[in-house]
């Protein structure tokens, strides 16, 4: 497994395209300064669009764990975190034969013994040879509580426990937040990161993604199948399609056999791009006009 940190951009890129991630130039160069200077990383992006894949391949293109915290509405320190097992306590202090015995298991209820490790927590607390990557996933879905405890983590790398004290990381991770900006995340939170944007790609991008991605494609498939989510996302839809729906509608034509843009199956594979009822109906009464200007596109 690699273990070894890149020393240039060019090498991040590489690194990257061995997991067959394809970063543009300012994605490689946010990574490498994150790695240089030991900063979190913030990326920002429309669903879809290979954030949380970027974080993938980069722990895997350093031969790091990916410790990953999935946030949501309502998302509290005991999950994110740490939180004690109550059960084990109880359990702990019923055994206990005798009253005199009692008291002093008592003291040993809170140590690290009945302590459960959450992401945030077993990515601080960690004795990884080469330092974890800890991904918190779609920030922008927690609320701003959540925010300010993170806060004292992104700053110092530390986790206060009351019971405990602070722990603090003897090898810090390497820390990418994500974001599908449906809410703007706190400034005092950005502050602490750097910051990368990655947008829908180009055609050029977007084919060697999947080449990269589903090499079973061919090429004549990977342009014909990118170019029409190209022209999908010039559509004024609820939802425009990421680079994961073209993965996944080029792997579902392939199942059915489609060498390129046969009309039936892309009418009848349409919900692996399009995920919305009104915009299925918008799509598939534009498909007679959509599929020429895909052909012509990935042609050109």
């Amino acid at each position: 497994m690699p273990t070894h940190t890149p020393q240039s951009i060019d090498e991040v890129t590489q690194a990257l395209g061995k997991q067959a991630y394809i970063a543009d130039p300012a994605l490689a160069t946010a990574v490498f300064l994150a790695l240089r200077l030991k900063r979190p990383l913030f990326i920002e992006g429309e669903a879809g669009v290979g954030k949380t894949a970027a974080a993938t391949a980069v722990a895997a293109s350093l031969g790091a764990r990916l410790i990953r915290l999935q946030c949501y509405e309502g998302i509290e320190l005991s999950q994110a975190a740490y939180e004690w097992d109550y059960a084990r306590q109880l359990l702990h202090i019923r055994l206990a034969e005798s009253e005199s015995e009692r008291r002093g298991i008592e003291e040993e209820l809170y140590s690290p013994r009945f302590l459960l490790r959450r992401p945030l927590l077993e990515a601080i607390d960690n004795d990884d040879e080469v330092p974890p990557v800890l991904l918190v996933d779609e920030i922008d879905r927690s609320d701003e509580e959540f925010e300010a405890f993170l806060l004292e983590m992104l700053s110092d790398f530390q986790i206060s426990i009351p019971e405990l004290g602070t722990i603090r990381a003897r090898r810090p991770p390497l820390v990418l937040l994500t974001s599908n900006r449906t809410r703007e995340v706190h400034d005092a939170l950005k502050r602490r990161c750097l910051y990368a944007w990655i947008d829908y790609p180009d055609l050029d991008k977007e084919v060697a993604i999947v080449r990269a991605r589903a090499p079973e494609a061919s090429l004549r498939l990977a342009r014909e199948v990118s170019a029409l989510v190209q022209s999908l996302r010039e559509m004024d839809l609820y939802k425009l399609p990421g680079v994961s729906e073209t993965l996944d509608w080029v792997r579902a034509l392939i199942s059915l056999g489609a060498a390129g843009l046969d009309p039936v199956l892309v009418e009848a594979t349409l919900g692996a791009a399009v995920k919305y009822q009104e915009d299925l109906e918008r799509v598939r009464g534009a498909l007679p006009a959509l599929i020429p200007q895909a052909l012509e596109r990935a042609d050109g």
